[in-house]
């Protein structure tokens, strides 16, 4: 079973709680999107990011000294948005970090997909940002099958990231690919709705749930424990497993 999550915007440097232990696979892409960001001027770099100026200075400043093989941080602590912290990866036992190095994949825009343990530093780019390389106007296009194929799809794959991630992965799927899409809502007139920071707390639960209890079936993942969600069989299908709100 492999498991995908997305980034978060909000990144740290840590270069003391875990050493990493390999580079990302698409390191050359990533260089090669750095390369095409370093072209930008401040204005274009910024309406890129969709940010305010307080938040665009010190990103368009870092990108003209970013080096992607310096001061490297694991993937899994460089991120600190609201799933990372509900992970809280830094207080996993050895097993569980053991797990997620073999079971979890980060999808992001720019390194492409991550092993938790691939050392990489602070960007600001996200999947849906409208940046044209080479041949291709986004980076949708820019990354192709790429994610895509960077799972292994001789197992199940559990979908915990954001649409905006999913569906790079989705536009490529088989007949034969099992992808299961875990939802936490709640019922709204009949219809299931996420509130998605809630969503993104439950996110980050459920796969520190996986990881210490070394989950490894889509039968396994129904049992999981929250005190704010139930597993609700009667909404979810092969493709959904559908967590309500109580």
């Amino acid at each position: 079973m492999q498991i995908i999550i997305s980034p978060t915007k909000q990144m740290q440097v840590d270069t003391d709680t875990f050493l990493p232990q390999a580079q990302p696979q698409y390191l050359a892409e990533a260089n090669q999107l750095l390369h095409q960001m370093q072209a930008l001027d401040y204005t274009q770099a910024k309406t890129l990011w969709h940010c305010s100026d307080k938040l665009a200075q010190p990103n368009f400043a870092r990108l003209a000294t970013m080096d992607l093989t310096r001061a490297l941080t694991p993937a899994i602590l460089a991120y600190v948005g609201i799933q990372y912290q509900y992970m809280a990866p830094d207080l996993f036992t050895a097993p569980a970090l053991a797990y997620i190095q073999a079971n979890l994949r980060i999808l992001s825009g720019f390194y492409g997909s991550l092993r938790p343990f691939d050392g990489i530093v602070p960007y600001r780019l996200e999947l849906g940002a409208k940046l044209a390389v080479a041949e291709s106007t986004n980076l949708y296009g820019f990354w192709g099958d790429k994610l895509y194929r960077s799972l292994d799809w001789r197992q199940p794959v559990v979908n915990l990231a954001s649409q905006e991630y999913a569906k790079a992965i989705q536009h490529y799927l088989t007949p034969h690919d099992r992808f299961v899409t875990v939802v936490f809502g709640r019922l709204d007139e009949g219809k299931v709705k996420t509130r998605a920071t809630l969503a993104k707390m439950a996110r980050g639960q459920m796969v520190r749930y996986l990881a210490e209890n070394n989950v490894t079936t889509i039968a396994g993942i129904k049992a999981f424990d929250h005190p704010d969600y139930h597993y609700t069989e009667t909404l979810s299908d092969e493709d959904h497993l559908v967590f309500l709100e109580h």
